[in-house]
């Protein structure tokens, strides 16, 4: 979806809602279905490194290990025709259930009209999914399908009311001189004013890594709605690394069609806890 934060406030997991609707904090419900899930699972992979699906828009195309629990946060500000909108925690739940799979949970994120005249406010709906790796592929690609379901949980005017499944393909490759691309191809089918509006979203970035711990990208995200026009994003940001566990990261997107939000800047925090059933 058209950054994460713009995922939240342009579209509901790219959908035309997502952009109206918010989803991600964390609650009760969420840690139980996490211990939950934990009986499925022994130890991860040694000394695993944290990988994020933020700041981009563009997921990871790899899971978290097996066995870990990572938590990815941030706090976006947009600007959209007249509108501004503050939302956070952004948090999504990724836990390693499998060598490739992991559960997804993106909590329910708060809205908050900074100002403007719409009344979006409050939280919005749970998002519960799986994602598979299915790289690496030949020419070490890497290619990876999350499937997902976001539930009517959130606040009246927030929600979509619907229950809206959506799935993705992020696919990344390793180039020379550390440099790298990706890219993901979604497909959504959010509920917007009660009816269905089916969505296509491309993404594609090209990524460098500055230092061992820091790098940066460039990406381009476009939605194409079957109503409501196409958004398209220019975004860029950055990622540092304060050490294997802990990730920060900053980024600023700017809409190139006339019915995308204008920009957003956005920062975040993410953490990885391994071994957790031997915690």
């Amino acid at each position: 979806m058209l950054a994460r934060q713009m995922r939240t406030t342009m579209s509901q997991g790219i959908a035309p809602q997502r952009w109206m609707r918010a989803n991600r904090t964390i609650s009760a419900t969420l840690w139980l279905t996490l211990l939950s899930a934990a009986a499925y699972g022994q130890g991860p992979a040694i000394d695993p490194v944290i990988v994020t699906d933020r700041p981009d828009v563009t997921e990871s195309s790899i899971v978290v290990p097996k066995g870990s629990l990572q938590f990815e946060n941030g706090t976006t500000w947009t600007r959209d025709h007249g509108q501004t909108m503050l939302d956070l925690p952004e948090t999504l739940v990724r836990l390693g259930i499998s060598a490739r799979s992991e559960l997804r949970i993106v909590a329910p994120n708060y809205l908050n009209m900074l100002a403007g005249s719409r009344s979006e406010l409050g939280f919005g709906d749970v998002t519960i999914g799986m994602k598979q790796q299915l790289g690496p592929l030949p020419g070490d690609f890497d290619l990876s399908v999350i499937v997902a379901l976001s539930l009517p949980s959130g606040a009246h005017n927030v929600s979509s009311h619907g229950y809206d499944p959506f799935i993705k393909f992020p696919w990344s490759k390793d180039l020379k001189n550390c440099w790298s691309i990706g890219g993901m191809e979604s497909v959504f089918l959010y509920t917007v004013d009660r009816r269905r509006n089916l969505t296509g979203e491309s993404t594609f970035y090209i990524e460098k890594q500055i230092t061992k711990l820091w790098d940066a990208f460039a990406e381009y995200a476009g939605d194409y709605s079957q109503r409501g026009g196409s958004k398209e994003l220019a975004h860029f940001g950055t990622a540092y690394k304060i050490n294997p566990k802990n990730q920060i990261d900053l980024h600023f997107g700017v809409g190139v069609s006339q019915v995308t939000p204008g920009r957003l800047f956005a920062i975040g925090y993410s953490f990885l806890i391994d071994n957790i059933w031997k915690r």
